[in-house]
């Protein structure tokens, strides 16, 4: 991007913006700290409303393809009592990922550790063959667990995956009958806990706008002026590339560098 073209739009940001003294601008930021906290507030207790939902018992067998063979999903768990399954969208035939859902992946890696200090175990699942996912992960370089759910109904199940009938149709039922998906494959997150019996309950599971919250890319972006910036776009994520399909010049770290 050009030194004129970076001056220009900030022109823009500074004609749209009221610039003020700094004693102005603290007062106006407590007052937007008091909103900050109570949104805070109302979130803490809609994480508590959320652990109080019902659970239901999870009575069909599925079993996946993964890194370590067949597993059902009782044995996803690990050794852990809680799991938190993230459907990738990645059909039977598709050649590759989701770049919207790559870029969640991006985010997945470095929470994997943490989450077994809590009791939680995170799975990636998918429709694509064991083979198709594992030389996609490597091209992408991610090490969490990603196991295939070709052959069973575990992503119909969970309102993830449609026919192409359902999609012509405009009948692809997604989160929870809100909206009618256009694709096969739908994003998602699931969660799942195990009885002390070794029973697997669902107790929670977040389509559409829910999976944000997986994306620290949008928290930091919610930080900026110009936000996500995604309103002239056909639609928001239209701008979201596989990490390694970006301009490496857009995405250096060190402005006029090559990366290393």
């Amino acid at each position: 991007m050009s030194t004129e073209i970076l001056n220009a739009d900030a022109g823009i940001l500074v004609a749209e913006h009221e610039v003020v003294s700094p004693e102005q601008w603290l007062q106006a930021r407590k007052t937007f700290l008091a909103k900050e906290k109570e949104l805070t507030r109302l979130r803490d207790d809609l994480a508590r409303q959320r652990r109080e939902l019902p659970w239901e018992e999870v009575t069909q067998t599925y079993v996946f393809d993964g890194p370590d063979g067949r597993e059902s999903l009782a044995d996803l768990f690990g050794r852990n009592r809680q799991l938190i399954v993230y459907h990738f969208m990645f059909g039977p035939d598709w050649p590759e990922g989701c770049p919207s859902c790559s870029m969640v992946a991006d985010h997945l890696d470095g929470s994997v550790v943490h989450l077994a200090q809590r009791d939680v175990t995170l799975v990636v699942v998918s429709r694509a063959p064991r083979a198709r996912i594992e030389e996609f992960q490597k091209r992408m370089g991610w090490r969490f667990k990603w196991v295939s759910s070709l052959g069973n109904d575990f992503n119909r199940d969970y309102g993830v995956s449609f026919t192409k009938e359902e999609v012509a149709a405009g009948t692809a039922a997604f989160n929870y009958g809100s909206s009618s998906f256009p694709s096969e494959e739908a994003p998602g997150a699931s969660v799942f806990a195990k009885g002390s019996h070794g029973e697997v309950f669902h107790t929670y599971s977040t389509y559409a706008r829910g999976v944000e919250e997986l994306l620290g890319v949008y928290s930091l972006l919610d930080f900026t002026s110009k936000g996500r910036d995604e309103a002239a776009l056909p639609f928001p994520m239209a701008w979201v590339r596989h990490h390694d399909r970006y301009d490496a010049s857009a995405s250096s770290c060190c402005a006029g560098k090559e990366r290393p």
